[in-house]
């Protein structure tokens, strides 16, 4: 008797490790049909881990993950993040990829010429931070003085490029890594350029900052520094529709009269000299413009179509430039 009593245990603990082994090396349902995202929160325990996992759908079994996290070695290394779990991964593969930290991956794209209020927005869709947490630390003094920026915000100051951020960095750590993008690009060649014309990074890329949101055709960009410099130099102001839009906080929307008379600091109907500060981001191609412009003498220039512009040297010019843009728009 005592020896059936033996052999049955011993069967039923080599079917019980069968099963469990079996489980372990079976995909669920779900995870054949294609890839499943799962998240874990940090400071969870193995316990928890695999709850959320069955839960999921990930693992056919708490017991079997559990096991192959002992068996592994891996209990202790297991790490929070949203994980992209591949078609087709058995229990033993999702023990591997949450001990490896391989999490995934969210492509941002912050294009030339975005503002701040306009990456918060995209973030946000991308449920990597909420919108108000980016506009806020834009602004926070202490992120401003931990990064060196002198100015009242981030504006102007995060590259425009590609990112690829994980879900669960802070808003801080986004921006942080955006402005030392920023700092990789402008060579000192462009900074030594930037100060024989009386610029230093603020102002350089507020002059930048506004030739990236006039020009729409990266060709026009050193015409239109051109065109800046030289008002600036006979103290004529800038009168870039871009600075009131900003002003007025209506990003790329047309303006009224009653917007470009509202008395802002960066507004450049009706303040001379550069504005306080970037009005969005400017990438290389308008900051390298902004310290090379054209050598022309243009003081004005009007739209001539959606991508480019008419460029005058005087008023007359202008005006009958601008009359033929009305006529056009008229009629189209």
């Amino acid at each position: 008797m005592l020896l059936r009593g033996f052999i049955v245990l011993v069967l039923g603990g080599l079917a019980g490790a069968a099963s469990l082994a079996w489980l372990a090396f079976s995909p669920t349902p779900a995870v054949k049909d294609g890839p499943l995202v799962v998240e874990i929160p940090a400071h969870e325990g193995v316990l928890g881990i695999a709850g959320r996992l069955a839960e999921a759908d990930v693992v056919p079994s708490r017991m079997a993950f559990l096991a192959m996290a002992a068996g592994r070695g891996r209990i202790r290394h297991l790490k929070a993040g949203e994980y992209e779990i591949p078609r087709g991964a058995t229990t033993l593969d999702v023990v591997d990829l949450l001990a490896s930290g391989r999490v995934r991956q969210h492509v941002v794209l912050h294009p030339e010429g975005a503002t701040i209020a306009e990456l918060a927005r995209l973030l946000e869709n991308a449920r990597l931070a909420r919108a108000e947490d980016i506009v806020r630390a834009a602004s926070d003094e202490k992120l401003l003085r931990t990064l060196d920026i002198n100015g009242p915000s981030l504006e102007g100051y995060l590259f425009p490029d590609t990112y690829q951020f994980v879900r669960g960095l802070s808003a801080e750590e986004m921006l942080g890594r955006m402005v030392q993008r920023l700092r990789s690009k402008i060579t000192p060649d462009v900074m030594a350029r930037a100060k024989a014309r009386g610029l230093d990074v603020h102002r350089l890329l507020t002059l930048a900052s506004i030739i990236e949101r006039e020009a729409v055709d990266p060709e026009e960009q050193r015409l239109i520094s051109a065109v800046f410099w030289n008002r600036l130099r006979l103290d004529m102001p800038l009168q870039a529709d871009p600075t009131v839009q900003y002003a007025v906080a209506k990003e790329r929307r047309a303006l009224t009269r009653a917007d470009l008379a509202t008395d802002h600091p960066y507004n450049t109907y009706m303040r001379r000299g550069l504005p306080p500060g970037p009005i969005a981001s400017p990438g290389l191609g308008a900051i390298q413009a902004a310290v090379d412009p054209a050598p022309v003498n243009y003081l004005y220039f009007v739209a001539r179509d959606d991508r480019t512009h008419t460029f005058s040297t005087n008023v007359n010019e202008h005006n009958r430039a601008v009359t033929r843009y009305r006529l056009m728009r008229r009629a189209s």
